[in-house]
Order: structure tokens, then C-alpha cells, then sequence
């Protein structure tokens, strides 16, 4: 089971900028888990994906294992966590294994026109993941795609699976339609929240990982959720924590830095997670993607002297699978030889505490989440962890941790410039927009 260390967030080890336990008890934290136990959203659902059954699942990735490609085609949380699951569990999983794997979450013409190059259609399995059959980047990626296959002669309903909703939508239209295969995505579960439903277990045992790992992990984890005791339950605790350090100190920021390389992606789907839950009406806090050591050496400065406003989530690693020794070599040279005896997982380890030292000894607060490894269980476990403390959060602040209005404008005026009906008034509004972008310039 993963470990929260909380020590330093709290006032007795890092001083003025810590936690008291009162702190803690000023918190209605029962109102907190009476929302998640009683599913006072409907979008907690993604609570109980543990419990799904996976032989659909298995069914779709056996036919993977014809092809020599696996292209997926989706955008923010329909491909940050497959992105996350092939990095943590088969890293350079492209040049060891078949099918290799390429997603595509993006409308930048020439990504997609060198995946065309890279690839041969006909030997590619592509699966194409909008819930609502609608975003407008991945139907756009769809639509080209669905044209190449036409050009070169290729079945669709051999070379295509749709993961969308199971009973409404643009994609449920044309899978009914053309009778393509297809897995379903609960239209209660968010896309950010959806890692752990066939949008990320379909690729996950495609590069060879029992999906079911991924669930027990989040299972686990989950039992521990939902108690009620603060002290017991590691995500009201961290969601506390970073709540309460932003209303006293307005520690705003959130750096996640995992130090493993295999977790350089769950920190990005923990970026989209925490910023799309959280950052509503003029509330939230920013994520911050990192990785260790890497970002020491690059960002640490800013977190120790820079503003008063980081809070370091850690992920430490026990067993890294691998190590090297370092050699009995350059001994005259006194800024190498001091390494003579250690290996590189005890180096990366020594780091990743040391910088929590330095941080604590001047007043920065940090947490950190120890996992035994990388693994489809440790990995099931902070997924869940992570979704569950991102709503816990969301509830703190009064917002609502799973629509994005936000977002909604942005999709409204992309929709109205190109042509989409119902949105006429939106091009106006863009047209309008340009002629003043254009008014200031050099």
C-alpha cells in the first residue's frame, strides 16, 4: 500500500509556515466524506470503476496482438492517462514490443502527417476516444483517418474501436451505423477522472499489463478513502492539507515531482486533473508538472527562495528494478571518488530526500506519497488517490470538482469559426475579436 508522509506541512517541524492540528480540526472533513460516500455528484461514480468487468476489454486487445499498431486518437483525459499507463508500465515500449504504440492528442497537421509516414494503416488498430462524440479535436482526427482508410481500401469494422458513450452521440451514431466495434465509457464518468474505464485499461493490456492490476491497486486504495477518521484516510488528508495551506498561507501552487522518469506523464494527468477540477470561479490552485532530479536542477531554486507560494507533492520509490554500481574508477579525483561504494537508485533516493530536507529546514512545506514500485497496482493506487482528493478538494472550495465552463467559450467560438450550426453568433464574436487583435502590433 502507498505511504502519506505529512511531517512537513506540519508548524512543529517547519515552523511558522506549517499546520497546526488545529488547523486540521477547523475542517468539516465528515461533510466531506458524507459527499463521496452518498455520491452527492453523480460523477463520483469513477469511485466505483474498480468494480467493472474487464472481459470486454481482454476481448478488443487479443485482436490488437494481429497488428503491428495501436494508434489512438483522443485529446486531454481520453489520452493523457493511456500516455501515463504505456510510460509508467512499458517505457520505450515502441522500440521492444509489437503492437507499438502511438497517440495522437493534438491537431498539429504535421504530428499526425508523421504517424502517417511512420505507419501502415492497414496493419494499425486505431481507436478513437470522445465520450461525447463531439470534441472537436478528435473528430476532426477521426474524420481524416476514417478518409485514409477509405483511400487505401481498408474495413473500418477491422481496423477501428470506438470507446465512447454507450448509447448517445456522434460516435454511437456512426458505430450503430457502420456496426464498428466498440467499448463503452459510463456517461456518469468524466474524461479526466476516466483513466481507470476502457479509455485507459483497453491500452494498458494492449502493451501487455494485466488491466486488472490497475483496478486492484484502486481498489485498495480506496477502502482507505472513504474512512472517516482524518488521520486513517490519505486522500481527505492530502486535500486538507493542500486546502488549508492556501486559505493561511496562500500556497497556491501544487508541484507534483515524482522521482522516476516512468512518472514524468501521471504528472501531466495530474496537471489536467487538478487544474480543470479546481480552478473556478476565482478559486483553485495551480498544477505544476516535474520530475526528479531532473527539475532540481532547474526549478528548485524558484520553490526555496523564489514566492512564497509552492507546495511539493513528492512520489519517492523504493525498488527502481534496477541499479548500477558505480565503478572503482578516477579515485585521485576528489569530485568523483566520494561515489566509490554507492550505485545510482541509492543516488536518485538520496536526492529525492535531500531536497525535502532542504525545503523543511527553510519553512517550505511538502508532502511526500512512497510506493513500494512502478507497477499496474502502485499506479492503480494514485490514480484513485489523486481522482478522490482532486473532488475532496474541489468540495473544500465550493466548487462543483467535475463540470469546466471555462473551457465550454473556447470550444463555442471554435465551433462558430468553423462553420457549426447553432453557433452563428459565436463567428460574429470572433471576426469582431480579430479586428482588434490586430489593431497593436510591432
Amino acid at each position: 500500500m502507498l505511504k502519506l508522509f505529512y511531517s512537513n506541512i506540519m508548524n512543529e517541524i517547519i515552523g511558522d509556515n506549517g499546520l497546526s492540528l488545529k488547523d486540521f480540526e477547523s475542517l468539516d472533513t465528515d461533510k466531506v466524506i458524507k459527499m463521496i460516500k452518498l455520491k452527492q455528484y453523480d460523477e463520483l461514480a469513477f469511485i466505483d470503476l474498480p468494480q467493472q468487468q474487464t472481459s470486454e476489454i481482454k476481448e478488443i486487445a487479443k485482436i490488437a496482438y494481429e497488428f503491428d499498431n495501436f494508434l489512438l486518437i483522443g485529446i486531454g483525459g481520453s489520452a493523457l492517462g493511456p500516455r501515463s499507463i504505456v510510460e509508467a508500465l512499458s517505457p520505450y515500449h515502441n522500440l521492444r514490443k509489437t503492437p507499438k504504440v502511438f497517440i495522437y492528442d493534438n491537431v498539429d497537421p504535421l504530428t499526425l502527417s508523421t504517424i502517417f509516414e511512420l505507419i501502415d494503416l492497414k496493419k494499425t488498430l486505431i481507436n478513437v476516444i470522445s465520450k461525447s462524440g463531439s470534441t472537436a479535436e478528435t473528430a476532426a482526427s477521426f474524420m481524416i483517418v476514417w478518409q485514409k482508410l477509405k483511400e487505401r481500401g481498408i474495413s473500418p469494422q477491422k481496423n477501428m474501436i470506438i470507446t465512447t458513450d454507450p448509447k448517445k452521440g456522434n460516435l454511437r451514431k456512426i458505430v450503430n451505423d457502420y456496426n464498428l466495434k466498440s467499448l463503452p465509457i459510463d456517461p456518469k464518468v468524466v474524461g479526466r477522472y476516466s483513466v481507470l474505464s476502457p479509455v485507459g485499461l483497453l491500452t494498458a493490456q494492449i502493451i501487455g499489463v494485466n488491466c486488472e492490476e490497475l483496478l486492484l491497486g484502486a481498489e485498495d486504495i480506496t477502502q482507505k478513502c472513504i474512512l472517516q477518521k482524518l488521520w486513517d484516510n490519505p486522500a481527505l488528508l492530502l486535500s486538507s492539507a493542500i486546502y488549508l495551506l492556501d486559505k493561511k498561507f496562500n500556497r497556491n501552487v501544487t508541484v507534483m515531482l515524482p522521482y522516476t522518469d516512468r512518472l514524468k506523464s501521471f504528472s501531466e494527468w495530474f496537471c489536467q486533473l487538478w487544474a480543470e477540477s479546481l480552478g473556478k470561479q476565482g478559486k483553485g490552485l495551480t498544477p505544476y508538472p516535474s520530475v526528479g532530479t531532473t527539475d532540481q536542477h532547474s526549478q528548485l531554486q524558484a520553490w526555496m527562495e523564489g514566492l512564497q507560494q509552492y507546495v511539493v507533492i513528492f512520489i519517492s520509490l523504493n525498488d527502481y528494478k534496477a541499479d548500477f554500481q558505480f565503478p572503482d574508477i578516477f579515485n585521485d579525483i576528489d569530485g568523483l571518488n566520494y561515489l566509490r561504494g554507492h550505485s545510482l537508485a541509492e543516488l536518485i533516493k538520496i536526492e529525492q530526500e535531500a531536497t525535502e530536507i532542504a525545503l523543511s529546514k527553510n519553512g517550505k512545506p511538502s508532502l511526500t506519497i512512497n510506493i513500494p514500485s512502478v507497477d499496474g497496482y502502485y499506479l492503480g493506487q494514485l490514480f484513485h488517490l489523486f481522482s478522490i482528493a482532486t473532488a475532496m478538494t474541489g468540495f473544500y472550495y465550493g466548487v462543483n470538482p467535475f463540470n469546466q465552463p471555462g473551457v465550454e467559450e473556447g470550444k463555442d467560438l471554435t465551433y462558430g469559426m468553423m462553420g457549426k450550426k447553432g453557433y452563428e453568433n459565436k463567428k460574429e464574436e470572433f471576426t469582431h475579436y480579430r479586428e482588434k487583435k490586430y489593431k497593436y502590433s510591432i
